[in-house]
């Protein structure tokens, strides 16, 4: 099973990543977070393989939350901002799904990083 987070202030992202990702037997939302510092406790917590993260978000942003982990699980970034796409990158996001996205963009984004994983595996 692949465990994973979503860290997101708003209930709708949420329940729409939660959603999509119901087409993917092997993934498990170990946990729905509301802020970066909920999402830090359960990435120690659960130990996920990936997290779908906020970037703005209150208390700290989502790029706050990461340097706050020693060693933080693959991200995808979902956002409704288009200028942090090259910091996200420079993060290491495996992709960034910029708010509203579609299903087909959420899957292409699954599919990088199930290639990636796979590549790092072989």
């Amino acid at each position: 099973m692949i465990k994973v987070l979503i860290i997101d202030d708003e209930p709708l992202a949420q329940s729409i990543v939660a959603e999509y990702l119901q087409a993917y037997a092997q993934f498990e939302v170990t946990q729905a977070c509301n802020d970066g510092f909920e999402g830090v406790k359960a990435i120690a917590h659960h130990k996920p393989d990936l997290i779908f993260l906020d970037i703005q978000m209150p208390k700290i942003n989502g790029f706050e939350m990461l340097e706050l982990i020693e060693q933080p699980p693959a991200v995808i970034f979902t956002t409704a901002f288009d200028e942090y796409a090259m910091k996200a990158f420079e993060a290491h996001a495996i992709d960034y799904l910029l708010k509203p996205f579609s299903k087909e963009r959420f899957d292409k984004a699954i599919q990088k990083w199930l290639l990636q994983k796979e590549y790092n595996q072989s």
